[in-house]
């Protein structure tokens, strides 16, 4: 387990899709070396699971969403007793509220497609490069358009389907031109389809042990880290 993360921790970070979306923990460590007192602005962190993760590894972080539960939040990090480097802001990610090279990491995970413009995706990507310090990273997993039929059924299924623009996997190229490393990976293929979190949790393991015979472009979580 990443940081020697349990399995409650673990459910309490990812919160949906667990089996496939916790293997972007696994690859955020393996290419940046998080330290205790480095600061962290979590992006579209609405229920504070994600900064959950930061917070247990001694980092100081602001939990921050356009719509942020901070109530909900403050809960979670009372529960795990690391409330304490932990701070709250509501935040527009099209213009972060914060100074330039101000954070050391900057991490979201499935918000990018609730701009459901490309031009405001690309004005946040930019936002947070400016707030980046030297050497920082932007460490994210997002949603993206994967296979024609992932896009056919999240068009009859997905209630959040009509506002969210799934980015292809281009653009994260593209985006990691301002970076001077890059690192990404493509995870998952069926658990998509589950509709309850054990359908999930079985689907990712089918994902887990056939996912090397799945054609990248299908797969529909893109995981990345980002070096300024």
């Amino acid at each position: 387990m990443p940081n020697n993360l349990s399995q409650n921790e673990i459910k309490d970070i990812i919160q949906w899709d667990i089996r496939n979306w916790k293997n972007a923990l696994f690859f955020w460590e393996a290419h940046f070396d998080f330290k205790p007192g480095q600061k962290v602005l979590v992006l579209g962190d609405r229920n504070g699971g994600l900064s959950l993760f930061f917070a247990k590894k001694g980092m100081n972080v602001v939990c921050s969403d356009f719509d942020l539960q901070i109530e909900t939040a403050k809960k979670l990090h009372q529960l795990h007793q690391i409330e304490h480097l932990i701070e709250y802001a509501k935040v527009d990610m099209r213009t972060i509220p914060f100074s330039d090279s101000e954070f050391d990491v900057v991490a979201f995970k499935s918000v990018l497609g609730a701009l459901n413009i490309f031009e405001e995706q690309n004005q946040t990507m930019n936002e947070i490069y400016r707030v980046l310090k030297k050497d920082g990273a932007l460490v994210f997993a997002e949603n993206t358009k994967a296979s024609r039929f992932h896009r056919w059924m999240r068009s009859k299924f997905a209630k959040w389907q009509s506002p969210w623009r799934y980015s292809d996997d281009s653009e994260f190229v593209n985006w990691s031109g301002l970076y001077s490393k890059s690192f990404l990976s493509k995870r998952g293929f069926s658990a998509l389809f589950g509709r309850s979190e054990g359908q999930r949790n079985f689907l990712g393991i089918v994902d887990s042990g056939f996912g090397f015979i799945i054609p990248k472009k299908w797969k529909y979580i893109l995981m990345g880290v980002f070096i300024k």
